[in-house]
């Protein structure tokens, strides 16, 4: 069982002062988080893409290779590339380019994103979204196949015969797909035989378990061995000394993005009541102290299949010293916690449950 944490590199206003932090702090500070990640024995650590003010990280490649430098074990991927927009070629070279740095470390978690500022700004149209995404997951399994493509797409110039270079030190270089749930992305990953990440932050955890399923049914017809394949979660949270402490730090930042993304999608208030309520055992974030954010995870593997596990903190603006707190607990305290529990659970219930 992995653990590790995924980060969109927020911006946002001090729920306090009103005061935004420039992009270039918040850059810095995040290369620090992943050093102390790698420090304190956690496995993974994500930098999702976005193109809006309120968020640093348009360049994730760049970003974690500024940590791989200073790190040793710490996998390092995308959380996720916007694949619909991106170049494929450019994917492939930057994230090669990480795993020399990394020795080995880089992941792409490729998917569509969840807003849409990336394709007027490199010129793809929205009503091709789908196509879009299809062609370039194609194309981008492709180029880490061979040194050598031939590609002709309907949304790219075609070209022959070129090598792709550099080549990565990993043998493929790995590529997940990232799902908010959606069973035809599920349906996708699991016939490619590539790993899946769920984006599992909202509802009932427990209602992803079905898909995932879903996901093993469709690698085994597509002849893959799908006891082997990983299965992961992006879930909102945060680790601090007691459970009032925890609830009461996320609380503010958590309900000023959760009510900005809500304005402009048409959600509801976002409330301390449905934030108490989605803290619950039963419900999506993971919040509290060691103890109580480790039983969740270790319940999300035993009734979901979740392999790998990435608590996603902070969710809006927090003081720097806390998120550093929070990583420290969830490799220190969280994850041995769950290793222990389950190792043992699966050694009782068999290794690929």
């Amino acid at each position: 069982m992995e653990i590790g944490i995924s980060t969109f590199v927020e911006t946002t206003p001090d729920v306090v002062t009103g005061e935004v932090m420039s992009h270039a702090q918040r850059i810095r500070e995040v290369v620090e988080e992943i050093v102390l990640a790698d420090k304190v024995g956690l496995d993974v650590y994500g930098v999702g893409e976005h193109h809006r003010k309120d968020y640093a990280a348009s360049s994730p490649a760049v970003i974690l290779a500024a940590a791989a430098a200073q790190t040793s074990r710490i996998r390092l991927t995308s959380a996720v590339t916007v694949l619909p927009s991106a170049d494929p070629v450019r994917v492939f070279q930057d994230f090669a380019t990480l795993d020399g740095i990394s020795n080995g470390r880089a992941e792409i978690m490729a998917g569509r994103g969840s807003f849409i500022e990336s394709f007027p700004l490199f010129g793809y149209d929205l009503d091709d979204y789908d196509q879009l995404f299809d062609e370039k997951l194609e194309l981008l399994l492709k180029l880490r196949e061979s040194e050598k493509v031939t590609w002709r797409g309907g949304h790219r110039p075609a070209f022959n015969d070129l090598g792709i270079y550099p080549r990565p030190v990993q043998d493929p270089l790995p590529v997940w797909i990232g799902s908010g749930g959606n069973q035809e992305s599920v349906v996708r990953a699991g016939l490619l035989g590539l790993p899946l990440v769920l984006a599992i932050i909202g509802g009932s955890p427990l209602q992803f378990a079905p898909l995932v399923q879903l996901y093993k049914k469709a690698a085994a017809h597509a002849g893959h061995d799908a006891s082997r394949l990983p299965v992961a979660s992006h879930s909102h949270g945060f680790v601090a000394e007691d459970n009032q402490l925890a609830a009461d730090k996320f609380f503010p930042s958590t309900q000023y993005s959760m009510n900005v993304i809500g304005r402009e999608r048409g959600w509801g208030h976002y409330s301390r009541a449905s934030y108490d309520a989605a803290r619950r055992p039963e419900g999506a974030l993971y919040v509290g102290d060691p103890q109580t954010v480790a039983e969740k995870i270790i319940n999300l593997r035993k009734h979901v299949g979740i392999t790998r596990f990435m608590l996603h903190v902070p969710l809006g603006s927090m003081p720097h010293e806390d998120v550093m707190k929070a990583i420290e607990l969830l490799g220190t305290e969280v994850a041995p916690r769950v290793r222990e529990e389950i190792a043992r659970w699966e050694a009782q219930h068999g290794e690929n449950v």
